[in-house]
């Protein structure tokens, strides 16, 4: 099956005193108040104002022109504990357009194609639980793409992983802000465990296995046995694991990757990825007896 999946470019407790009524933990108020959107003084006024005129919290604070329907959307996500950033509140590359800009047409985009992939493998009889990320050429946004899928699957819930297992070019540490002093490379050189996987604190359910130090030897520690035992263990802890590979044109570390996962999407950008690498990359997958879940069209 190889179907076209386009993407488009797309608390305080009581910070009143005892004569004032407390705003509970999870209202938006208090959510906002925590976060230094809100002062005490406006959400005062708020409060009273939503009385006197019997509406919602976030219309009353609307009108009065203390808040603005952002600041309504992030309350809201905190609430109902669908964790995203504020520019400038973390470390995380603003490049994962997931965590910072969840309400957008793009972000829309890549739940769609959460989805999708929801249905067409991770759900399925003869599914599994990992998926390789790959694409032909460096530049075709694979890795901005598996960063961006690894947010939006954790959002819904899933427990999910990212595994850099780019050990040439590695950049999932960077957009995340993780160390990278440990990671795939050690696991499958028999350095480290599992352990070295490291929680994303600011993102509930997504962790990472960085790329760790650079080996000399790629391609042998990919094709290790030991790489497929540790993606067994693994989908025992986690529900969906996606996995960044290299540039499948200038390696075939990309098809040795999707073998030990089992499945792949392959990722083309328009005006950039040339047709006959991406004919190349589809072969050669499909000679490892990888299923092809679907292409992704990246417009980014």
């Amino acid at each position: 099956m190889n179907p076209n999946l386009p993407l488009q470019p797309v608390a305080i407790t009581d910070f009143r005193s005892k004569s004032q009524p407390v705003v509970p933990d999870r209202s938006i108020g208090s959510i906002l108040v925590n976060v230094g959107r809100l002062s005490v003084a406006d959400a005062e006024k708020i409060m009273r104002y939503q009385s006197e005129c019997n509406v919602r919290f976030g219309d009353a604070a609307i009108e009065l022109g203390l808040l603005t329907p952002a600041d309504i959307d992030f309350a809201l996500s905190r609430q109902f504990e669908y964790a995203y950033l504020l520019p400038g509140q973390s470390e995380i590359s603003e490049e994962v357009v997931a965590a910072y800009e969840p309400f957008t047409n793009r972000v829309e985009a890549l739940r769609a194609l959460r989805n999708q992939l929801m249905a067409r493998w991770f759900q399925t009889s003869d599914g599994g639980r990992a998926l390789a990320i790959t694409s032909a050429e460096r530049g075709d946004g694979r890795s901005f793409l598996a960063a961006n899928l690894a947010v939006v699957f954790s959002q819904q819930g899933q427990r999910t992983l990212l595994i850099d297992a780019d050990l040439r070019n590695p950049c999932q540490h960077q957009l995340f802000n993780l160390e990278n002093r440990v990671g795939l490379s050690s696991i499958l050189s028999s350095r480290n465990g599992i352990e070295s996987i490291q929680g994303v604190p600011e993102l509930q359910n997504l962790s990472l296995l960085t790329a760790g130090a650079p080996p000399p030897n790629p391609l042998e520690l990919l094709g290790r046995p030991l790489f497929s035992e540790m993606l067994q263990e693994l989908s025992l802890q986690f529900d969906v694991i996606l996995i960044d590979t290299p540039a499948g044109a200038e390696f075939s570390d990309a098809q040795t990757i999707a073998a030990r996962a089992g499945a792949a999407i392959v990722v083309t950008h328009q005006n950039f990825s040339h047709v006959n690498k991406v004919r190349d990359l589809v072969t050669a997958l499909s000679e490892t007896r990888t299923q092809l879940v679907g292409t992704v069209l990246n417009n980014f």
